[in-house]
């Protein structure tokens, strides 16, 4: 693992460096990353950026600010961008680790942000590794964006709550979660909630959208095992999983089921990618949109 240093920005330099790692992250190209005088704004004035350096050099930054939705006060994560060449080294989640422990040093044990759904990697990092649990769903949130990821598909988004001090959040940041065979035994056991085919490129597409059964206490809602390989060679189908991933959603939220996890599990010798939900008695349910 590549050893680096996690701490606050500080200087201008550092500052235009997070735009920097704005734009190689995601490919940015009509977009315009945060600006420098804003970050530094935000840091001064009760946010939180942090940088990951790797020697002198910023390789990753995560930026939040205090947040208010008229009943309690909480951070909003705006972003997590780590360099394409260090993406698997881990530095997302040690970003992620080191900001709640900056938040919980705050006083507040709360943070939300938003990600794309379609994205597995997301839905592991987030739901699986993290523990945060999606609340909301959100439709084309932050309208039509202009970067290699969000290109020709509308910018629909999951927000999630993490609950730092919530013991669910500490087991999983300590890398406790279900085990392979419990994960396939579930989706095997799981009401399909998105039914799929394989196209004609080899990609899974969406057929059929499922509502949550009577009497059933676990659906599976599936994704794109890797969406930038469906963008490559079946980019046709990106809508079309979208707008599935989108009504499967709602038919769940709408008789109170909510994601409670997150798998990659093979099937017949296929990598596959779920989201388990589940009926959440007593709770309000997500919201949609």
């Amino acid at each position: 693992m590549v050893e680096l240093q996690f701490r606050k920005l500080r200087t201008p330099e550092e500052f235009r460096m997070a735009e920097d790692v704005q734009v190689k992250a995601w490919g940015m190209r009509g977009e315009h990353p945060v600006p420098a005088s804003l970050q530094r704004a935000v840091q001064d004035n009760g946010g939180i950026i942090l940088g990951a350096f790797h020697d002198i050099h910023l390789v990753g930054f995560n930026l939040a600010f205090v947040a208010w939705d008229g009943q309690e006060l909480y951070y909003w994560s705006h972003m997590n961008a780590v360099l394409p060449e260090y993406q698997n080294h881990h530095v997302g989640f040690r970003m992620k680790s080191a900001q709640r422990d900056e938040v919980l040093r705050l006083g507040l044990t709360k943070v939300r942000w938003t990600f794309d759904p379609l994205v597995a990697k997301n839905g592991h990092f987030n739901v699986r590794r993290l523990g945060a649990y999606p609340d909301r769903y959100m439709h084309h949130y932050y309208g039509a964006m202009d970067t290699e990821q969000t290109a020709g598909i509308p910018t629909d988004r999951l927000r999630v709550t993490w609950l730092l001090d919530a013991p669910h959040v500490q087991e999983r940041l300590g890398g406790h979660a279900p085990s392979a065979e419990e994960d396939l035994d579930r989706v095997k056991s799981s009401q399909v909630l998105l039914s799929t085919d394989v196209g004609d490129a080899g990609l899974r597409i969406p057929h059929e959208v499922h509502e949550p059964g009577e009497g059933k206490t676990s659906g599976v809602l599936e994704v794109p095992f890797d969406l930038a390989t469906l963008r490559e060679h079946q980019p046709q189908d990106l809508k079309g999983w979208r707008q599935a991933t989108r009504e499967a959603f709602r038919a769940a939220h709408d008789l109170g089921w909510g994601v409670d996890d997150f798998a990659i599990v093979p099937l017949d010798h296929e990598k596959r990618a779920f989201y388990f939900l589940a009926p959440r008695p007593g709770n309000p349910p997500p919201r949609y949109p």
